[in-house]
């Protein structure tokens, strides 16, 4: 997989039958810098134009963008422009990364472990917090007996971690059902084990689960993946969703991540936004307004389009100005 580079749309549009007359909200829709990832430009758009607006970097590193929109309105657009190049390295066979076994990963992480020690002061370190912060159930990542019976095969003794991804993954693949609408962002992992459907975040949240409950580091990531139309079509505008993966630490690795909705491991067909604990950290848009409407209609559409970037004397640059 070689570097490619996007042209990135994401526009969010609510509708109200009855006039807002303010709206406070706070946005994860701008990527970020990675050293596998490269942010030419990025801008955040609202329509109708904000009384205020401000930008910061939360806990997690990510970019996080406030706005108030304090004229009366029927209609709010959120739109997100990225430019972003993306080179990761082509998948590594599972035998060319490190064999740390789970329980070896484990206790790592615990008190008086190897990662604890490291930094060679038998401290607390960041990196360890950052860890262990990693290892706790969360709302969407909980700890449940049908999680625990669930993922317990997979998690055989001695087993590399990185077998263990490759199983967890591919079972979430072939044991549960893409189905778009049979879940919410209430739904449980107990939810989702019964019926054996899901979306993307759902996935994610299982399979973290699994991980921490077993003692392993994992993250939820928040981004988005390029889509393939079918052969001889062209990709439809609007084509593209916002996806989640699962990143799990392995020492000697670092964040390994994973895809479990496409059993495939992260290449340079995604794009991260951010991460954190799990979905409530990173929702691309949330807020509060204030209003007497009985209903509203949302629309979100997603284009991630592959573009090449050439220099001032025309050759193909990914660093070239637009």
């Amino acid at each position: 997989m070689t570097a490619r580079t996007y042209e990135l749309v994401h526009r969010t549009a609510y509708t109200y039958d009855e006039p807002v007359t303010s709206s406070y909200g706070r946005a994860v829709l701008l990527p970020r810098e990675l050293p596998e990832q490269h942010v030419h430009r990025r801008v955040l758009e609202v329509e109708p134009e904000p009384a205020d607006t401000a930008e910061h970097v939360d806990y997690f590193g990510n970019t996080s963008s406030y706005f108030a929109v304090t004229a009366p309105h029927s209609e709010l657009v959120v739109t997100a422009r990225s430019l972003v190049t993306v080179d990761r390295p082509a998948d590594r066979p599972v035998a060319d990364l490190p064999r740390a076994t789970w329980e070896d990963v484990a206790r790592a992480v615990r008190p008086g472990g190897t990662a604890e020690t490291a930094d060679g002061a038998g401290g607390a370190s960041d990196a360890l917090v950052v860890l262990r912060e990693a290892l706790l159930p969360s709302h969407h990542a909980a700890f449940t007996d049908p999680v625990r019976a669930w993922s317990a095969p997979s998690f055989a003794p001695g087993r590399p971690l990185v077998e263990v991804l490759a199983d967890l993954t591919r079972r979430v693949h072939e044991e549960m059902r893409y189905l778009p609408g049979s879940t919410t962002v209430t739904s449980t992992h107990d939810e989702v084990l019964a019926q054996r459907a899901g979306v993307c975040q759902d996935f994610a949240h299982l399979t973290i689960a699994a991980l921490r409950l077993h003692g392993v580091p994992a993250r939820y990531v928040s981004g988005y993946l390029e889509t393939q139309p079918p052969p001889g079509q062209e990709k439809l505008l609007g084509a593209d969703a916002s996806h989640a993966w699962v990143a799990a630490w392995l020492p000697g690795a670092g964040w390994v991540e994973v895809d479990p909705t496409n059993d495939t491991v992260v290449d340079s067909r995604y794009v991260v936004l951010g991460w954190g604990r799990d979905y409530a950290d990173v929702p691309p848009l949330r807020g509060v307004i204030f209003t007497e409407a009985a209903e509203s209609r949302l629309s979100v559409s997603v284009d991630l389009t592959p573009v090449e970037l050439t220099d001032a004397g025309g050759r193909t640059s990914p660093d070239a100005p637009r």
